[in-house]
């Protein structure tokens, strides 16, 4: 027979669709009998925060009621702070598990997981499935992504992180409010994307994957683990979340026009058929700026971070999914 489990639940109540998927999370939890502790966020990092001191409390599995940048400011907290790059990543509980409950304007690390945007029954089906084994329930081990980047300490993010004009469409999604808050996540990315053209900039700049180094200018660079990004966007149709690899594509040369011409193909992969679109595979990125203007803003899972220089080295099969 299995061991009973405690479930510690850290909600965003400022995530997209968290009004609507807490309650019915709450409900289903008390239906089934099922204890739990729940913690709603006040600020950023507090869910980081949150997740570390349940961990270092004794809770082992820990689920997340939000978006990209909350789950993946959970996911951090199951490892002990980086002062840098360098530095191995050391885990706070190593028997934990995460549970994802998606509620956010994207949910694009929960979408590639499975490939598709569940509905949250799915996946609260699912956290009901794991509560009832138990301690034996299953485990799906994926990468994490450690990065140093100009204006931050050492940090970690566990799907997709952006430099340039991703950076600042995800700064403008976040600063939506009112009715934006009411579309669909496809919709507020887009209007994101489309306000955040006005500014667009090309850059020089150096990237070292691996050992392939070149030099381009570019607005546009992802570093994923995952496939999508930007509210459904399949940036890098080959990237998985347990293969141990960074996937980077680089847009160089491209201009307003065609962004928008690419974008609408960017939602099932195609935006790869362009040749001034290139994706590397590595396990080690480096990007530094060749010009002495501002340099390109860095986003990771939602959250803006800092600038480059930076430096992104995968961490293969670091975290523990309750999946």
């Amino acid at each position: 027979m299995s061991s009973p489990i405690r479930l510690f639940i850290i909600v965003n109540p400022n995530a997209a669709r968290v009004r609507r998927v807490w309650p019915q999370v709450r409900e289903a939890l008390r239906r089934e009998a099922i204890g739990f502790e729940a913690y709603e966020t006040r600020s950023r990092g507090d869910a980081q925060a949150t997740a570390r001191r349940a961990l270092r409390d004794g809770w082992k599995l820990i689920a997340v009621v939000g978006g990209d940048g909350t789950i993946g400011e959970v996911a951090a907290g199951f490892f002990e702070p980086l002062e840098s790059c360098d530095e191995r990543l050391r885990l706070v509980n190593a028997e934990a598990r995460l549970a994802l409950l998606p509620a956010g304007t994207g949910d694009d690390f929960a979408r590639g997981l499975i490939g598709y945007r569940a509905p949250i029954e799915t996946w609260l089906a699912r956290l009901l499935a794991i509560c009832r084994r138990g301690a034996s329930g299953g485990v799906r081990l994926v990468d994490m992504v450690r990065v140093q980047c100009a204006g931050a300490a050492g940090f970690v993010y566990l799907n997709a992180a952006t430099i340039g004009f991703g950076a600042e469409v995800a700064a403008r999604v976040a600063a939506q409010d009112g009715l934006f808050r009411f579309l669909p996540g496809e919709a507020r990315f887009t209007l994101a994307a489309l306000s955040a053209l006005k500014g667009w900039r090309e850059q020089p700049v150096r990237i070292r994957v691996d050992d392939d180094l070149f030099e381009s200018r570019s607005n546009l660079i992802a570093i994923t683990s995952g496939p999508y990004a930007g509210g459904g966007i399949m940036l890098a149709p080959t990237a998985r979340a347990d293969d141990g690899l960074l996937d980077v594509v680089v847009a160089a040369g491209v201009t307003k026009m065609t962004v928008l011409r690419e974008l609408p193909r960017a939602r099932d992969g195609k935006h790869l058929r362009n040749p001034r679109v290139r994706l590397l595979r590595g396990k080690t990125v480096y990007i530094e700026p060749l010009a002495s203007e501002a340099p390109l803003q860095l986003e990771a899972d939602g959250e803006v971070r800092g600038a480059i220089p930076a430096r992104f080295q995968i961490v293969p099969q670091a975290l523990r999914l309750a999946f």
